[in-house]
């Protein structure tokens, strides 16, 4: 049997997926990260002789959000970390496999990253999906788990690692040790409410209707989570709420900071919730250790600084925040003893 399983390796080859809300990554063993697309599919509107035919999905899709013709309508299958269409879901996914180039006899293996609070039906929606796009097998990992390995921690040592992973649609918090997570709390908040709140501030001080798109380059360009002695601005265009018409207003970073203020203060908390609930020999593992930042959200100008404030502790960012969860998902699959120890059912 191992013969026989050794044999068809070599002809195919496993497969880890950080399926994110923002955007998706795959992990192709023995290259790395292959491919970083956002996660958005465009689709021709339905009708009795459409079905609703896919037009676009990654980057080619996301520069269609808010800007789409009539009949086309550019779709974010995933909310909040979990599958929001399933249809849609199954056909990105087969998409990005086939961007990777991947040309394989025997259907591979896949490794899914998912949060670490989904229910079994959402379980079960992730496993069905990627079964759909051609995995022989599936194994789900724990966001948190896969960022703690991907940034590096010793997650099989006796002592505490505290991992807080921000991405699109969730924020992860979780303490490791002995390969198993010993506290973990998934809030569904993240980059995505974060652009929501800053669109909605902008409306509401300035009259001015912003696309998604906008509010996330804006985050981007001068979004910051502490305040700083150089307050940047950015130009914003839009169209006014009362005449209809497009104009363009200053805005600077500390109104960019208060508008998201309510999202860092949910973060700020489940830290902090994290911190109380553990023993007290773990705790000085994380004094010692500090709490790393992974996701997209770890990116956010001061957002360590922010932490450091709150916690008074060490705050590490990851060297790559956007591609933890993926790394370490690949890393799993490249030690199958690590794999059965920590994927979940």
């Amino acid at each position: 049997m191992n013969i026989i399983r050794r044999i068809l390796n070599i002809f195919s080859s496993d497969l880890a997926i950080d399926l994110g809300t923002a955007n998706t990554l795959v992990y192709l063993k023995g290259k790395g990260v292959v491919l970083s697309e956002p996660s958005v599919v465009a689709v021709k509107s339905k009708d009795s002789r459409n079905p609703g035919k896919i037009m676009a999905v990654g980057n080619e899709a996301k520069r269609m959000l808010g800007v789409t013709p009539a009949g086309i309508e550019a779709i974010r299958p995933m909310k909040d970390g979990v599958i929001a269409d399933f249809e849609i879901t199954q056909s990105m996914l087969r998409h990005f496999i086939r961007m990777t180039h991947y040309r394989r006899i025997v259907r591979p293996r896949m490794i899914v990253a998912v949060p670490s609070g989904i229910t079994q039906v959402e379980k079960k929606a992730v496993r069905e999906a990627a079964e759909q796009a051609g995995a022989s097998e599936v194994y789900l990992i724990e966001e948190p788990m896969a960022a703690a390995i991907g940034a590096g921690l010793p997650v099989t040592e006796p002592a505490a690692n505290m991992i807080v992973d921000i991405g699109g649609g969730t924020t992860e918090v979780a303490i490791i040790s002995l390969a198993g997570i010993v506290y973990s709390k998934s809030v569904r908040i993240g980059g995505d409410k974060m652009n929501e709140a800053i669109a909605q501030y902008i409306r509401k001080k300035y009259n001015l209707h912003i696309g998604e798109r906008t509010a996330e380059n804006i985050k981007h360009e001068i979004g910051t989570a502490y305040p700083s002695d150089q307050v940047e601005t950015i130009e914003v265009k839009g169209r006014h709420s009362v005449s209809s018409l497009p104009m363009a207003v200053a805005i600077d970073s500390e109104e960019i900071r208060k508008a998201i203020k309510e999202q860092l203060d949910t973060i700020i908390n489940t830290v902090r919730s994290a911190l109380e609930q553990i023993p007290p020999e773990l705790a000085a593992d994380i004094v010692t250790r500090g709490i790393v930042l992974t996701g997209g959200g770890a990116l956010l100008k001061r957002l360590d600084v922010l932490l450091r404030e709150e916690t008074h502790l060490p705050i590490i960012i990851a060297d790559d925040p956007l591609k933890t969860v993926a790394i370490g998902s690949g890393k799993a699959l490249e030690s199958l003893d690590i794999l059965k120890e920590i994927t979940i059912t």
